[in-house]
């Protein structure tokens, strides 16, 4: 160490407060205000020696506690000798005594061409007589090294030119090139150092420029400090495409509308505003009463009577009171045509005077359904029968050919093909929607294979129908992720309509916890937030209104019974003496009572499926089993 200040000095780390904090952090699982941290990384100061700026990037420093002096680490601990310096030998440093053996007051620095006198510290090559002051030293070496916190040990710049792959973007560069001696690697290209360090994420985001993945774990990346916002090196810093474009249309770029309002009048604008609206709702319901299709005969055991006005307090006639769907009071109405929320009328209810009380309601629309359908898209070779129940079907429960879910709703069959059997939603999917999550394109219904939903993130390996949009290629929803998913939803755990985000939300940095089933939550997919009260629940979770143990198993897309309207009774003195509800299973139902269940060897496997319990004792089995100690 070479040393000429009369005071003592310090060395400090300027990175010793954040690795402290991000271990305490790790440790603790905290939050904590990270402007300090922000602060200590834009410190700034200059080198007494060589006048040159140091900065966060830097690390170690020397200062005085008596002074304002204050050095590079590199600078005051100065080596003996210095190589690559512009030079083919070595050169060597020389101090005060040196001057006097040469005779003269000035001297010339051979890369500066500055002049410098006695006292000035210097460099010099015995064999050439090549003199270099200690600034020019510095500069020269400081531009060979760097200290960057993405790597314990320094980087040396490699001298000649490399073809080589950048271990930070992970591209092929043709340039200079930095790697750790010590390590034997990273290779790194001069250009490719970020300004700020990269952070390790949660639930491999994606880059909110290319909306790609982080293909290697190794590679470097920018992230905001406020809140979860990733992008490549190469996106943030791309000519072709501004970093701020992104700001104009979420995770594409600058999207240009592709269609004209003019051509394509009856286009469907998706979400649907809110959980109670459906595609139902938007072909068949008629405010003057016109109808285009032919109104079919209502199938059920008991009579029917429309309602077209408020029924909520108790009257003289034969229609009982309704309270209608409302989250916000835990009550729950749902359709047995469209399995759909009932939030006003008109309705048709049962007018059921015997002592039994029938749950039968059914919206309006849904009884101008057509009675049969023909050249459907999805199985034009026959023509589909609409039925109130799915027939051959236990407990009138189906799997839906189209979106895959189980309904017990209102059904299209073939009577043909025992196995072709779709919801009454699926029954009529429009040729073309748009849909929020790609704002200006339109995206059209495809019959395809092995693409992934933009939404829910999980890839349809089978045939099946998508929305894809044509001009960009890479962008599809499912079916039942464009559909079901309102655009505002309402939940007791929050007075404000909830709205689905399909990004992390801006300045928001702590983790993302769902109201409803307390489970962490991927801000990667979409999830219902409420910017007000900074709420956040899964969209599975959002239907779970009257106990919030019957959320979904799977924290991503479509709520799995959201086609299912739970209730009733199976009586069968076979399966069990006494009267059995069909329920969604929780925690608290424990293990199938059938000694042949599939999940026998797995504990509470009651829950997240659809159960048959009964309410006098503790005997639950799942749906399936049911069947099968039913027949």
């Amino acid at each position: 160490m070479i040393t000429e200040h009369e005071h003592p000095l310090n060395l400090i780390d300027l990175w010793s407060e954040q690795l402290q904090h991000e271990k305490e952090r790790e440790e603790e699982d905290e939050e904590s205000n990270e402007d300090e941290f922000l602060t200590k990384q834009d410190f700034k100061c200059l080198c007494s020696r060589c006048e040159e700026e140091i900065n966060w990037f830097h690390r170690y420093y020397y200062t005085c506690c008596q002074c304002g002096y204050s050095i590079h680490n590199f600078c005051e601990e100065l080596p003996e000798k210095y190589k690559d310096i512009c030079h083919v030998h070595p050169v060597y440093f020389l101090g005060e005594r040196n001057y006097e053996e040469r005779n003269y007051d000035q001297w010339i620095c051979n890369i500066c061409r500055c002049s410098y006198g006695p006292r000035d510290l210097y460099y010099h090559c015995p064999q050439c007589d090549f003199d270099v002051d200690v600034k020019c030293a510095i500069k020269r070496q400081q531009k060979n090294i760097i200290y960057h916190p993405s790597h314990e040990h320094p980087l040396v710049r490699i001298p000649k030119k490399l073809l080589y792959e950048c271990d930070a973007c992970g591209m092929e560069h043709k340039g200079v090139f930095y790697h750790c001696p010590q390590c034997i690697g990273p290779f790194i290209q001069s250009l490719c150092f970020p300004t700020e360090k990269e952070q390790e994420s949660k639930f491999y985001p994606l880059c909110r420029v290319c909306r790609q993945a982080f293909s290697k774990e190794y590679l470097w990346i920018y992230k905001c400090e406020k809140c979860r916002y990733y992008t490549h090196l190469n996106c943030a810093t791309s000519r072709n495409e501004p970093f701020m474009s992104i700001l104009t249309s979420p995770g594409t770029g600058k999207i240009i509308k592709n269609y004209e309002d003019a051509e394509h009048p009856n286009l469907l604008r998706l979400p649907f505003p809110d959980p109670s609206f459906s595609l139902l709702k938007h072909l068949f319901f008629k405010k003057d009463g016109s109808t285009t299709y032919k109104t079919r005969d209502i199938s059920h055991q008991h009579p029917l009577t429309l309602v077209d006005g408020d029924i909520t307090t108790p009257t003289s006639s034969r229609i009982k009171p309704i309270s209608y769907h409302d989250p916000m009071k835990w009550i729950q109405l749902l359709c047995d045509g469209c399995v759909r929320p009932i939030t006003s009328w008109p309705i048709y209810v049962c007018a059921n005077e015997e002592e039994e009380h029938c749950n039968f309601v059914l919206h309006e629309w849904c009884s101008r359904l057509p009675a049969e359908l023909i050249d459907l898209p999805a199985h034009q070779q026959h023509t589909l029968i609409l039925h109130s129940k799915a027939p051959r079907q236990f407990f009138g429960v189906f799997s839906c050919n189209i979106c895959s879910l189980p309904c017990n709703g209102f059904v299209y069959c073939c009577m043909e093909c025992v196995d072709f059997i779709i919801d009454v939603e699926c029954a009529f999917l429009p040729k073309e929607i748009t849909h929020t999550s790609h704002p200006n394109h339109v995206l059209s219904r495809v019959y395809q294979s092995g693409f992934l939903c933009r939404i829910c993130k999980y890839t349809e390996s089978g045939n099946n129908f998508s929305f894809s949009c044509h001009t960009c290629n890479d962008f599809h929803l499912h079916t039942k992720c464009a559909l079901f998913i309102p655009k505002t939803t309402m939940n007791k755990c929050d007075k404000h309509p909830m709205k689905p985000s399909y990004f992390p939300i801006e300045n928001h940095k702590s983790d993302y916890f769902c109201e409803v089933c307390e489970r962490e939550l991927n801000p990667e997919r979409p999830f219902y937030h409420c910017r007000d009260c900074m709420q956040s629940i899964h969209t599975t979770c959002a239907p779970s209104i009257l106990q919030y143990e019957t959320y979904d198993r799977y924290s991503g897309g479509v709520y799995k019974f959201v086609n299912v309207k739970f209730g009733g009774t199976y009586n069968n003195i076979e399966v069990h003496p006494h009267p059995l509800s069909f329920v969604q299973g929780i925690e608290d139902d424990g293990e199938c009572a059938s000694n042949d269940c599939y999940y026998r060897y797995q504990p509470y496997n009651l829950q997240y499926s659809m159960i048959f319990k009964c309410l006098d004792c503790k005997f639950a089995v799942h749906y399936e089993c049911c069947e099968r100690m039913s027949s």
